[in-house]
């Protein structure tokens, strides 16, 4: 699944390619939404919320008619591109979910894992469950440090990855942090002497990898060099040379690197 670096630059790509434009044709394919048809509307703009998109388009019809949101997400598998006016589609039409078409060029979202349009008025329905956005303009780093504290007993590991702790933290900036760190994914919270530290290096890692498309939290952005320890999982730890150990976390069975020796477990 994107990180939320990654979903803040498909929301860039999105508002370069289509806001301020009128819509000619959308096409929904979804079974909720197969018939709505929001040509003749305006893109307003495109933002991320975490790892949810709001694409939000005004009509269509005279101002003050209807103000629309498309919600989506990406999941696992979902992707947003963006193609010229005839352009051939990269991947086959009928992995689309939604073509947004103003003319000279179209924005379609392959095998989104969440397609909603709904009133703009109820954006709070789908992402105002979410924590404080790690690359948001509101981001709050108190209201972060106080909900990821919340559950003392939690492992950390899990409490990283609840997006109502911290919108956009994925398995790889969890490996990560934990290891820049020092503790277990699968000690308590509870055990982490700073928290406020780790909420900073957690938004800082983002903020320095937004711009780019391959993450690095090491420096060397050379290949197998980036990561300290994600995808690591039987190779050795870059930094002491101890063998990495993996496991699942969790409910949802999300996979964990760590290293022993520079994460004793507490």
């Amino acid at each position: 699944m994107p990180e939320g670096d990654a979903v803040w630059r498909t929301a860039r790509r999105l508002e370069r390619a289509l806001s301020g434009h009128l819509l000619e044709r959308t096409d929904f394919r979804v079974p909720q939404h197969a018939t709505a048809d929001l040509a003749g509307g305006r893109v307003v703009e495109t933002v991320s919320r975490g790892k949810h998109l709001l694409t939000r388009i005004d009509g269509p019809g005279d101002p003050g008619g209807p103000a629309w949101t498309l919600h989506t997400h990406l999941k696992m598998e979902g992707s947003w591109r963006v193609y010229r006016r005839g352009e051939r589609w990269t991947k086959p039409g009928h992995l689309a979910r939604v073509v947004l078409d103003v003319g000279v060029r179209s924005a379609v979202g392959f095998q989104l894992g969440v397609v909603e349009l709904l009133p703009r008025e109820r954006e709070a329905d789908v992402v105002g469950h979410l924590g404080p956005d790690l690359l948001g303009p509101d981001w709050d780093e108190e209201e972060a440090v106080r909900r990821l504290t919340a559950d003392p007993e939690r492992p950390l590991g899990e409490a990283l990855l609840d997006q109502r702790n911290l919108a956009g933290i994925g398995t790889i900036y969890r490996t990560e942090l934990c290891f820049l760190t020092g503790y277990d994914p699968r000690s308590p919270v509870g055990v982490v002497t700073d928290p406020l530290r780790m909420v900073r290096l957690a938004h800082r890692l983002l903020e320095q990898n937004r711009e780019i498309p391959q993450i690095c939290t090491t420096g060397d952005k050379r290949r197998g060099r980036s990561l300290w320890i994600y995808g690591r999982g039987t190779e050795r730890c870059l930094r002491c040379g101890t063998r990495i150990e993996r496991a699942e976390l969790g409910e949802q069975r999300r996979v964990a690197y760590w290293c022993p020796s520079c994460q004793p477990p507490r």
